[in-house]
């Protein structure tokens, strides 16, 4: 955002903070497929329609044109090189963007600040889970159950990305995704606000089912192969797992992540 230095916006006035949360519940979507179902959904609220330029007139791109004038959202265009910066994938936006603005995506800190003070959260923390189909599963699974929401690092993990939002089913823009920068950071921060860590394991792990129902509880999944990393599994409180028949070793992440959150109340 430009603005003349001689009048420097403050970042402590009312406007400013809520100009500012509003930027934080955008998510930006590329593609041209991707972008012109998206318009097509009238449940959504789409912020602006990011064009490249050097866009060939007629087709989809028309089309996709007509649905953001009858929706009155706003189009702006861009050099190719500006709407990369935007849609962060410059080998797939196809000169085509828009973001999208969903209510419970925003930074852990503010979403904390709203809980309600007494009641029991549950929160699934995704730390290095790279898959994006997995990704897209965890989302609806949370989304669909009583668990609060996701905490989902800026880093090391799948990018919100069409596929993604595919294998959501949608459900991506419906949900709490609370963002962090830093997972240990952040989970430190859950932790000062009393609730406690706990991560999933195969290894000398409490039964899920044994896991007490009276605190507030940030269940950490790790990475698909690997699983939680040491500097995480230090700051856990304790190792959950979920019991296996039959000789069955482990379950694919979202499953694991759709069993805890349907059993989060």
């Amino acid at each position: 955002m430009s603005h003349n230095s001689n009048t420097p916006v403050r970042s402590d006035s009312p406007e400013y903070i809520k100009r500012k949360a509003f930027f934080d519940q955008l998510i930006t979507v590329y593609g041209r497929k991707p972008v012109m179902e998206l318009l097509q959904d009238e449940s959504l609220q789409i912020y602006r329609l990011h064009l490249a330029d050097s866009n060939r007139d007629g087709g989809v791109i028309d089309q996709i044109k007509q649905l953001a004038e009858r929706r009155n959202v706003e189009i702006q265009y861009h050099s190719r090189s500006a709407l990369s910066r935007i849609s962060r994938n410059s080998k797939q936006d196809q000169g085509v963007a828009c973001d999208i603005q969903c209510r419970g995506y925003q930074p852990y800190q503010r979403a904390l600040d709203s809980l309600d003070d007494g009641n029991r959260k549950v929160i699934i923390a995704l730390d290095g889970v790279t898959n994006p189909q997995n990704l897209g599963m965890i989302i609806r699974s949370v989304t669909a159950s009583p668990c609060y929401g996701l905490l989902l690092p800026s880093k090391g993990v799948a990018e919100i990305s069409p596929l993604v939002i595919k294998a959501s089913a949608g459900n991506i823009f419906k949900g709490n995704i609370l963002r962090c920068d830093s997972l240990i950071k952040a989970l430190k921060y859950f932790k000062n606000e009393g609730f406690e860590i706990c991560m999933l394991s195969s290894h000398e792990a409490t039964p899920l089912a044994e896991i007490s129902k009276n605190k507030s509880v940030v269940y950490v999944l790790g990475n698909e192969s690997e699983g939680v990393s040491d500097e995480i599994a230090e700051l856990c409180d304790q190792r959950v797992g979920i019991p296996m028949n039959n000789g069955v070793e482990s379950l694919n992440v979202a499953v694991t992540a759709a069993l805890i959150a349907f059993t989060a109340h």
